[in-house]
């Protein structure tokens, strides 16, 4: 119960100080920018990386729990419980932000304003790129220590780069609560299958990789 209070209180944080950074920045006439926005995402993980990275692995994403799963790298029968709580996690986060500022129009939800197809692709290669970064950072014991900087600041650079072209989500539960929320389902697909896509892509090379060492 314990991994599964610590994910739920992860995706939270997530999605409240991330999307919320989205919200006033669209409120503030765009006082944060992308780069104060993709800090905050960064930030937010890397602290919540340290605070219970050691309870639940802190994945706070489906996708990267579908991928350790695939891998074998958990057990399967945690699953659910783990995508249950980011959900609800994330829901409780964008309801909470919907009450505290009511006269955004926007809840930070993820839209593909490059286009359907550069979006799809840039969540599929950027889950592919934060999975295996995720893997390699934590499978060495001498950098455990740097596992959340690391992750952190990858998020940072990722949500740069795909920020204005897909919404940077990366994350199913990060778009699928603004999503509900808000009503706006037409291309919410796209950020549950892109990042589940690339993270099993990457847990799968990952494998690979590490059968041929042995």
């Amino acid at each position: 119960m314990k991994k599964y209070i610590t994910e739920f209180i992860g995706t939270f944080a997530l999605v409240f100080c991330g999307t919320g950074a989205v919200i006033v920045n669209s409120l503030s006439d765009g006082s944060l920018g992308l780069i104060g926005i993709s800090m905050v995402f960064g930030i937010t993980i890397t602290a919540m990386i340290y605070v219970f990275g050691n309870i639940s692995g802190m994945h706070i994403n489906p996708a990267v729990t579908i991928a350790l799963a695939v891998g074998k790298l958990m057990p399967k029968n945690e699953v659910i419980g783990y995508i249950s709580a980011q959900i609800l996690g994330a829901f409780l986060a964008s309801g909470l932000l919907c009450f505290i500022f009511t006269e955004t129009k926007t809840l930070g939800e993820t839209l593909p304003n490059g286009g359907i197809l550069p979006s799809i692709i840039l969540e599929i290669v950027l889950t592919f790129f934060l999975m295996l970064t995720i893997l390699g950072i934590t499978s060495k014991k001498e950098y455990s220590n740097l596992a959340g900087i690391i992750i952190g600041v990858f998020i940072v650079g990722a949500i740069l780069i795909s920020g204005p072209i897909s919404g940077g989500s990366f994350n199913p539960a990060r778009s699928i609560a603004p999503a509900i929320i808000l009503g706006n389902f037409y291309s919410l697909w796209i950020y549950v299958t892109a990042p589940v896509i690339g993270s099993v892509l990457a847990i799968i090379l990952w494998r690979y990789m590490d059968e041929k060492k042995e």
